[in-house]
């Protein structure tokens, strides 16, 4: 009989408790700037100076670089971007990417869902801090000793 409720308290504070998942952060961001930056006839170079270097390149399609971007954070929705930059040569011919977001809405996208920190309250107020004593810095530090003229030799000549 005890053991039965002893097992239902246990499933109670399994469902209660839940483990700390960490945010999973995989790829290349890019943001609406970034491939608005981007221009068909611009080089390989040019590219990579904007985007940084592709997640994925391939052997089989030189002319391909794909950046991918995924973030997962526990209790939202997964996020999944996916940036493909099709090449002729050393030169950018065309871009396909999915609906991307600014940078700032990237950032603000990093906050939601954490709950909100209350930032504590200064002990004390502004007065109180002019009230405190004004502390005259230290006297000037004691110069340091002068260095030799000649230092000894790494090695001795054995004599």
């Amino acid at each position: 009989m005890a053991c039965g409720s002893l097992d239902g308290a246990s499933n109670s504070i399994v469902s209660v408790v839940t483990p700390y998942k960490m945010d999973i952060v995989q790829g290349n961001f890019v943001s609406k700037e970034q491939a608005e930056a981007v221009r068909p006839g611009m080089s390989r170079a040019q590219v990579r100076d904007i985007l940084g270097t592709p997640l994925l390149t391939s052997v089989f399609h030189a002319d391909r670089w794909d950046y991918v971007f995924t973030f997962k954070r526990q209790g939202l929705t997964p996020q999944a971007r996916k940036v493909t930059l099709l090449f002729r040569g050393d030169l950018l011919e065309q871009i396909e990417a999915d609906v991307l977001p600014t940078e700032a809405e990237f950032v603000a996208s990093l906050d939601s869902g954490r709950k909100s920190v209350k930032v504590p309250v200064l002990e004390m107020s502004p007065e109180s801090l002019q009230k405190l004593p004004v502390v005259a810095p230290s006297a000037a530090p004691k110069p340091l000793p002068p260095l030799p003229a000649a230092y000894p030799p790494l090695e001795s000549d054995g004599r």
